[in-house]
């Protein structure tokens, strides 16, 4: 048989699984706007920095001043040139000897090359200036910025999973309290659930569960009280005919009529014993096993040993074990507790061994066993 799925597991999966899309989904989305806002800078950046270098250049080529000292472009990461149309380069920070930029056109604007971005600039008819940023630079701070996305995301998904299993589960609290009223619900248990503290979605599943459980009631009702009517009925007409009967045999003479009176004579008393026993179930299952106080079964117990005790045919074959259990204090009613007891020993004497004894125990845990000897009744017999 197919073990059926778990709601709260399939929930958590699929919840789980549309989180991390959209953990997924958002921060690569954030991850290439950054990405773009990134270049937009840079290019700027790079436009901004030709502009001013070849304005310097200018400015030093008209000798409106004069540099002293060359400075250091070794942790420049923005390279630049001055470069001729035919691709002579007049200037470059950077490089030494200088040569010019591989595959960049000169034109103004952007350009891009296998290894870098390039801004020219044109400072006269045959001369331009070009600003250079390897894209390994660019790439570097959009991996920057991307750890900086999806490292937030990670640490915070395993938490924003524990979140969702504890809402899941606090919401299908009310569905596992559902369940467990309906398990207990069985022939000792017929009272009503209601539907009070329960959702809108499952007050009507209560609802159909307590009407199959009145329907229930009132069946099991019905048989009881049939059950008990049909044995009240009989049991005066059956102890009239034995009445009868045994007047009848004090007045036969010995002899065969006389044997096969004395045979009915115990099939009528066997069927008002039957007949009595009926209605002593009949009653012990008509909901009066609950009491409002407790009392001690043990005691109860005792008193119907000694009933049987009694008896010439019963006396020496029932043992006693209360196995350190002295008192055992429980709400039920003493008249169905009795009958129960006393039906479930005389099973045990009827259908046992006979002339062996018959041991009735009490354990600490509050259960009562009775054990007689003969064969044990195979499982397939018990089924039915």
């Amino acid at each position: 048989m197919k073990k059926p799925h778990s709601m709260t597991r399939r929930l958590i999966l699929r919840l789980g699984g549309a989180t991390l899309l959209v953990w997924i989904f958002v921060p690569t989305i954030a991850a290439l706007m950054v990405k773009d806002v990134i270049y937009e800078i840079c290019d700027d950046y790079l436009e901004q920095t030709a502009e001013v270098a070849a304005s310097a250049y200018v400015d030093v080529a008209k000798k409106k001043f004069e540099v002293s000292e060359p400075p250091s472009f070794d942790d420049w990461i923005i390279q630049f040139q001055v470069r001729t149309r035919d691709g002579k380069v007049l200037l470059d920070l950077i490089e030494n000897p200088p040569k010019p930029f591989p595959s960049a056109p000169l034109r103004e604007g952007f350009s891009t090359t296998a290894t870098d971005r390039i801004y020219t600039k044109k400072i006269a008819l045959d001369l331009f200036a070009q600003a250079a940023q390897p894209l390994s630079v660019r790439r570097h701070e959009v991996n920057k910025a991307a750890v900086k996305v999806f490292v937030p995301m990670i640490v915070f998904l395993p938490f924003s999973v524990a979140v969702c299993w504890m809402v899941i589960r606090r919401s299908l609290a009310p569905i596992e309290v559902l369940k467990q009223e309906i398990g207990l619900r069985d022939g000792g248990n017929l009272t009503l659930m209601g539907s009070s503290g329960l959702p809108a979605e499952l007050a009507p599943i209560a609802a159909s569960v307590d009407r199959l459980v009145e329907r229930l009631r009132a069946a099991l009702d019905a048989e009881r009280e049939f059950a008990a009517n049909c044995a009240h009925e009989l049991r005066t007409p059956i102890a009239g005919s034995l009445a009868q009967l045994q007047r009848l045999v004090a007045e036969i003479p010995l002899g065969s009529a006389r044997t096969r009176a004395r045979g009915i004579e115990k099939s009528l008393s066997r069927l008002g014993h039957l007949t009595e026993k009926l209605l002593q179930l009949a009653r012990a299952e008509s909901g009066i096993g609950i009491a409002d106080h407790a009392i001690d079964l043990v005691r109860v117990v005792r008193l119907e040993i000694d009933d049987f005790e009694k008896k010439p045919r019963f006396a020496g074959r029932l043992i006693l074990d209360v196995d350190g259990c002295p008192t055992l204090m429980r709400k039920v009613d003493v008249d169905a507790f009795a009958i129960i007891l006393r039906n479930l020993i005389e099973n045990a004497l009827t259908h046992g061994v006979p002339d062996t004894t018959i041991t009735v125990s009490v354990g600490t845990d509050g259960t009562i066993a009775i054990a007689n000897s003969g064969p044990v009744v195979p499982p397939k017999i018990l089924k039915r």
